[in-house]
């Protein structure tokens, strides 16, 4: 299931080459240098709100990634991704939330339309 799901290169050498690299996840944390303060509490509340609570620690997972495709944010869908298939989530579990979220846009594009 990885091998598939590791598609994060470009293999277009198209536009997305310029905007995203996955290297450039790594540096995330560096997000602290202009403000440590700040990005010490975001990264706290960051950590509480993945944490086992009312829904299971893979559960919050799966809708970040959904959310991540809903935002179109391809650093998200890759960090996210690697989480799900971290917590032992399937391919097929990965595909449905992705479809869960392409409904949703869908419906949002759709939506105003009936009024």
């Amino acid at each position: 299931d990885a091998a598939r799901i590791d598609r994060t290169e470009d293999r277009t050498g198209g536009p997305m080459d310029a905007y995203y690299r996955q290297e450039h996840l790594a540096h995330f944390a560096s997000i602290a240098e202009g403000n440590k303060d700040l990005a010490d509490k975001f990264f706290a509340w960051y950590g509480a709100v993945f944490a086992d609570g009312a829904l299971s620690a893979r559960s919050k997972v799966l809708i970040p990634l959904a959310v991540a495709h809903a935002v179109q944010c391809p650093y998200c869908i890759d960090a996210y991704t690697r989480e799900t298939m971290k917590m032992g989530c399937a391919l097929e579990q990965l595909t449905e939330v992705t479809h869960d979220a392409a409904a949703i846009k869908g419906g949002a594009a759709l939506a105003p339309g009936a009024l």
